[in-house]
């Protein structure tokens, strides 16, 4: 018993031996020239008054990149009132480091990053300023970044040069979210649709070859995507590309989890390795443009989205729980309870039954991630919930002299659907003049899903299924 007191005392002092900043965006910051594209990189950085909240107390630092005619200042950080991209909230809540420059020069005419340069570099242009940036504050020790807790962030061509950052520093980067980011080797030309010959495949060549002798390191890195069903600026078809890249650099095989809802439209998809961890996930959000999901709390102006998920909230943690460089603290007492499983469900209610823990004298249920019930024995049923959405639980065990256990393996559950689906059968083109399609690049893709339906023309036919409302599959009805 002392020697547990005397780890936790020892675990809590080192959760809170962060210098507090003053929790607010920095004003503008001058940092590295840029001898390529010119000027030197401007921006700003949020430096939390909270202490790190991550499993081994320490501080997490995230690059966030705005996209082509947005700038930090004004879409980012926002100074008008601080909401922008939405970033200060959860960096409150995790301690974490918020990095958000200004593209140098004017690339592309747009004020872009450049992330179709063909050979890009680590100590020149964009992504040399950016990794002297990211440089800068994990050396400086008053910020106390974990160089195991580095991530990487950003919009359209700031989400291209997120994926290449992610490949050509994969030893700084611990993961990466891509919000509709075009990958490597394609051109400013090609940002709404996926050339002819292009693959995953292309990708990840491209990737693997910038990483070089640092490409060992990809073995502990995670990624992930997110495209809104309505951008017809980037090709949604980008987003699954760019995570299927990652997941052949990664190496091995991978599962596809079941889909799970996020509040404000939003469908994530995680793959795990053959090792059960989260390594990529996609993320779909209904009726979206080309925009930042900054959620509830971002500015709803000049490609920031603030009426549909919250991506930086899932962002954080994503990282945080899936991360595979940084060490965690303590383990929490107890026993996760196994076995858990879905034992009947309704458009109302999904029923939960998992196995017994000795001693325990009761149990904790949590769907997404929040506490939503307790149970002394070892069933529980989730009620007022809405039809056809799919929800991830856990449940953890109450012992009664070391208190509540970690969270047992999330399953996946989907309520009964209330939509009667229906199948049409007509020409890519009549589908697209219908709505239950759009074109991108001359390509039809079914709305929704974004499956590829082919040329978009009188020529080709296809069966749509309408499984949901605004949801289309390629096929008859299941």
């Amino acid at each position: 018993m002392l020697a547990a007191m005397l780890l936790a005392t020892l675990y809590a002092f080192s959760a809170h031996a962060a210098t507090a900043g003053p929790g607010a965006w920095s004003g503008q910051q001058t940092w590295a020239a840029d001898t390529v594209n010119g000027g030197s990189l401007t921006g700003y950085f949020y430096w939390p008054a909270s202490q790190p909240t991550t499993p081994n107390g320490k501080r997490a630092l995230v690059l966030v990149l705005h996209g082509c005619q947005q700038t930090a200042t004004g879409d980012v950080v926002d100074n008008a009132n601080g909401g922008g991209f939405n970033w200060k909230t959860i960096a409150d809540q995790y301690g974490a480091v918020i990095l958000a420059p200004n593209a140098t020069g004017n690339v592309y005419s747009n004020h872009c990053w450049d992330y179709a340069n063909t050979a890009p570099s680590r100590t020149s242009g964009h992504v040399g300023v950016l990794l002297d940036l990211v440089n800068r504050f994990v050396g400086n020790a008053q910020y106390a970044i974990d160089p195991n807790q580095v991530y990487v962030a950003g919009l359209s061509s700031g989400g291209g040069m997120t994926m290449v950052l992610g490949c050509i520093a994969p030893d700084m980067f611990a993961g990466v979210g891509i919000n509709a980011g075009p990958p490597p080797g394609t051109t400013t030309a090609q940002i709404g649709f996926v050339p002819s010959g292009y693959t995953a495949t292309t990708a990840a060549n491209q990737c693997k070859s910038w990483a070089g002798t640092n490409a060992g390191k990809f073995t502990t890195q995670i990624a992930g995507a997110v495209w809104g069903t309505s951008d017809y600026t980037v090709a949604q078809a980008y987003g699954p590309l760019d995570t299927a890249a990652f997941r052949q650099i990664y190496g091995g095989t991978f599962t596809r989890g079941t889909a799970v809802s996020i509040t404000g439209g939003g469908t994530n998809t995680p793959y795990t390795d053959s090792n059960g961890k989260v390594r990529t996930h996609e993320i779909t959000v209904s009726g979206m443009a080309h925009a930042w999901p900054a959620g509830t709390g971002g500015d709803n102006t000049n490609y920031v989205d603030a009426s549909h998920i919250n991506y930086p909230v899932f962002l954080m943690d994503y990282w945080v729980k899936n991360n595979l460089r940084a060490g965690a603290g303590p383990v929490q007492p107890g026993t996760p309870p196994t076995g858990l499983a879905v034992t009947g469900t309704t458009q109302t209610s999904i029923s939960l039954s998992w196995n017994p823990v000795t001693n325990a004298s009761g149990y904790n249920i949590y769907r997404n991630g929040t506490q939503v019930g307790s149970s002394t024995s070892t069933s529980y049923t989730d009620p007022g919930l809405i039809a056809g959405t799919s929800y991830s639980y856990a449940v953890t065990e109450i012992d009664p002299a070391s208190g509540e256990s970690a969270r047992s393996t999330a399953i996946a559950a989907t309520t009964q659907s209330s939509f009667t689906c229906t199948a049409t059968t007509a020409s890519n083109y009549a589908h697209v003049v219908a709505g239950r399609a759009h074109d991108s690049g001359g390509i039809a893709y079914a709305n929704g899903s974004n499956q590829s339906m082919g040329l978009d023309n009188v020529f080709y036919t296809n069966t749509l299924a309408q499984t949901a409302a605004g949801y289309y599959v390629v096929g008859s009805c299941p």
